[in-house]
């Protein structure tokens, strides 16, 4: 089989621009402000890597993008179309070349369907072959992502959390798309497992020209696989990177801090952890300025009042802190009260 997909070289497969998701808060004037003002590109061909804590809204601007939940405002642009401004018709056309692979693959299989049924649902919603054509096209994706063909004809509760996000993976290819979301796809699932997986992925990707974000809170997975690196924390995208740069040279005080806890697989050697303190601000009422300042060990007064913006620090290497990106003129300030400044222990 050919590949399904060519790679463009005039421009970036995904745009997003100022992509803001906010969610009501029931009985409040109030917003939850999930997504913020979020600004990235993927180019064709390439895997995105969006990490970030738990809550920071990674998950959201996955699904924002394939309009999985309608954005409250923003640009999202696929292939040059603009995806937000797409009415239902144009969207399903479009849901052939979006794809996500979901968290928990258990979850997001229907166990009163067989595999097979699942596997060819998104053939039957658009009208792709006959029913034995499908019944050898689920056969050829399920040999694709390692599992035998016979498996169709058996049920979810039959599989290993491995087997199903192959099964996972293998619905997501089902209608050759182009863009794969994969939404923490080997969270769940044993370490041994997880190589298995991210080794599929890639394997998929080479043969078949698919683009991915990829959203993880594991960093260890993310630089094995990324190409390059967002990183996200409330709302907010604060680095992005060529994945090599920013985990050799990481800018931020987040990114940094984040790096720290990534364990080395040798007891003999040790490294500079950083621990922050105090809890993440919540996203109802994020703090003034610089959302990380309340934990940041660089902060400054001037960090409750400037709200920094990416700034390219080095070639493709784009950083959101004013002490980092050239705001800052007083770099000898006193840090701003309430922040933290010894987070430096051995571990």
């Amino acid at each position: 089989m050919s590949q399904a997909n060519q790679i463009e070289s005039n421009g970036p497969l995904v745009r997003v621009r100022e992509l803001y998701k906010h969610f009501p808060v029931e009985g409040s004037d109030e917003v939850w402000r999930a997504v913020d003002g979020v600004t990235f590109d993927i180019q064709a061909g390439e895997t995105l890597g969006l990490v970030g804590e738990s809550g920071c809204g990674k998950s959201t601007t996955g699904r924002c993008i394939l309009r999985l939940i309608e954005p409250t405002r923003g640009e999202v642009e696929f292939a040059g179309r603009d995806v937000t401004a797409m009415g239902k018709r144009e969207l399903r056309n479009l849901r052939r070349e979006m794809q996500i692979v979901f968290q928990d693959p258990n979850a997001s299989l229907n166990p009163r369907m067989k595999i097979g049924d699942i596997i060819a649902e998104p053939l039957i919603i658009h009208k792709i072959g006959n029913p034995a054509e499908r019944r050898e096209r689920v056969a050829w994706l399920l040999r694709k992502v390692g599992l035998d063909a016979d498996y169709m004809k058996r049920y979810s509760h039959e599989f290993s959390g491995g087997q199903l996000q192959r099964i996972g993976v293998a619905r997501a290819l089902a209608l050759n798309p182009r863009l794969i979301v994969a939404d923490e796809p080997v969270s769940a699932l044993d370490v041994s497992v997880q190589a298995q997986v991210v080794n599929l992925l890639q394997d998929l990707q080479q043969e078949f020209g698919l683009t991915y974000l990829f959203i993880s809170h594991g960093l260890a997975v993310v630089e094995h696989i990324s190409t390059r690196v967002a990183v996200m924390y409330l709302g907010r995208i604060v680095e992005i990177a060529d994945a090599r740069d920013l985990y050799l040279s990481p800018q931020h005080p987040y990114t940094i801090a984040l790096l720290s806890a990534i364990p080395i697989p040798d007891p003999s050697q040790r490294r500079d952890r950083i621990i922050l303190k105090g809890d993440v601000p919540t996203a109802r009422n994020p703090p003034s300025g610089c959302r990380f300042r309340t934990r940041c060990p660089m902060a400054i007064d001037d960090c409750a009042r400037t709200d920094p913006e990416l700034r390219e620090v080095a070639p493709g290497h784009n950083v959101a802190c004013i002490r980092v990106a050239g705001y800052d003129t007083a770099p000898k300030a006193e840090p701003a009260h309430g922040a933290e400044t010894s987070l430096h222990v051995k571990t």
